[in-house]
Order: structure tokens, then sequence, then C-alpha cells
């Protein structure tokens, strides 16, 4: 498939979306239809990247080969592929979703059966990465459904990324999604106390940093991360609300397995403390002004 052979639209064009659209545009995909809650951005996406912004998600689909979706949550993506009103199902009879959003594996599978239903396709499209990757098209991209699937959207999945990964049938890759965000998420709030503690103890914050990175106290989060709590610095790249969020995911999953996490519940404790108070709009690095001595108010 040459990049001009397909057309692309794209159903919540946020600032993930609206980059996604941009890197194809910019790769020579030809981006024809988008769609967004808010209607004003829809229009200023399309008008940066030749495409039309629609009213109706049936018009996306009407529009478009190819569908990627970049919503909110469990809800949102459901509502979008509802059975009765305004769906991107509607005269879906040979089209491909995919699906970038961070929702619990249980949507995607769910999903991928109305899509069969309606002689559609469905991939889930999660991506472990951030705005700026998504604008560059090195997202690190984690697929799961089925493999010809797959394979007939790897044109665009490459585009969009430099590391691709096949992990299997419909809700694994979300699976791994989840634990990767739980994870990180983890390494975070635990850099956010062990900054938080050097704070008090009157230490070198940056040489402390150094020391974290040449011992087992090393993580890519105090790469990402560690200068932005320092210099409280919290534009958002991933938001607390979004943590807090992922890390529900992951516990919900655990406990299908019955396990007990207490590490990821008390994260995702303290990035609900955010939220309650206000921050959750911060980028997942804010969560520093919750163990910082002074900061939080």
């Amino acid at each position: 498939m040459a990049n001009s052979d397909c057309e692309i639209g794209i159903v919540g064009v946020g600032r993930m979306g609206a980059n996604i659209a941009r890197h194809l545009n910019d790769d020579g995909f030809s981006v024809v239809a988008v769609y967004d809650v808010q209607f004003e951005t829809a229009l200023g996406i399309a008008s940066e990247v030749g495409a039309r912004a629609h009213t109706e998600l049936a018009e996306v689909t009407a529009s478009a080969d190819y569908i990627i979706t970049v919503v909110t949550d469990d809800d949102a993506m459901r509502s979008i592929y509802s059975e009765c009103g305004d769906s991107l199902l509607q005269g879906a009879q040979g089209k491909v979703f995919i699906n970038c959003a961070t929702v619990a594996p249980r949507v995607h599978v769910d999903i991928e059966r109305l899509a069969e239903r309606a002689g559609a396709s469905s991939l889930e499209g999660c991506m472990a990465s951030s705005i700026t990757q998504a604008r560059e098209g090195t997202l690190y991209l984690m697929c799961g459904g089925v493999r010809a699937v797959f394979e007939q959207a790897r044109p665009i999945l490459e585009s969009m990324s430099t590391n691709l990964i096949y992990i299997g049938e419909a809700g694994r890759a979300a699976q791994v999604k989840a634990l990767v965000n739980m994870v990180m998420n983890i390494n975070t709030a635990g850099l956010a106390e062990g900054l938080g503690l050097g704070a008090a103890l009157g230490l070198d914050l940056n040489v402390l940093m150094e020391v974290f990175a040449q011992t087992g106290a090393n993580s890519r989060v105090l790469e990402t991360d560690g200068e932005d709590m320092l210099n409280r610095d919290h534009e958002c790249y991933f938001s607390a609300d979004h943590a807090a969020k992922d890390s529900g995911i992951a516990l919900a999953l655990a406990e299908d397995a019955g396990l007990n996490l207490p590490l990821a519940k008390a994260t995702k404790a303290q990035f609900d403390l955010m939220t309650e108070k206000g921050k959750g709009d911060l980028d997942k690095s804010g969560v520093a002004e919750l163990t910082f001595p002074g900061r939080d108010d």
C-alpha cells in the first residue's frame, strides 16, 4: 500500500490525535476526515492537514478506509461504536479501525466483535509514548487483534512508530499497555518521594539525581521527569488524570487475577489526590507537588 492509496480518518484530535494527523499528512498519507466532540478543535486540525471536519461519526466512516480513534476512556470508546444512533459502525463494511486509546482490554475485545458484525475490522494500537513521539512518528506501538488486519494496516502503523510490535489477540496489547503504565506510574511516584525526601534533608538534588542515575535507583522516569520535578515544570505530556485512570485499569486486571498490588494502589491514590486537589491536568511529574516540602497547599 502506497501512502496515497488509502484515505484516513481520525476520531479524537486532541494533542495525541492531532499530532498523529499532522505526522501522517507529512508522511504522504491522505488524512481526509477528522472528528472531535469539540468541533472547533476538529476544524483547526482539518485546516492544517487538508481534511474535512465532520459533525457525525458515520460521515468519518463513509469518507475513510482506515479510521484511527484516540478517545479518552471506556465510555467514550463505547459511545463512538454505539449500536444505535450516530456511530462509526454505520456503513462500516470493509473499513479498518485502529484504536489507540488506553482503555480496558475488555473494551477492545467487544469493539472487535462489533466491528466484525458490521463487516469491518478492528485493531488495537496501544501507544507507550507521548505527544512529541506522535508528532515525529516515533511512537512505541503495541498492537492486538487479528494478525492479518495488523499486516494490512502495517504501512500506517510503521509510519506512526519506530518501535512496532504485534502482541496477540484483541485485548492483549491493552493488557501490556496497562502494565507499562502501572509500572511507569509507580516509578514516577517513587522518584517524587525520593527527591522530596532529599529536599527535606537538605541534599543537593542535582547530585542526588546523578547518584540515582548510576545506581539501582535509575529509571526512564528519572530521565524524563527528574528535572521537571525539581523545576516545577509540569507542562502536560501525560496527565495525572490519565495516570490515575491507567493505574485503575491495571488494578482491575489484578483484581480479576486475584492479586493484591499494594504499590499500584498507593500510586493510584497519589494521582487521585492530585485530581481531588485540582491538579489532575498537570503532567504526572506534578506528583512531586505532593511530596516536596512546602509545596502541597
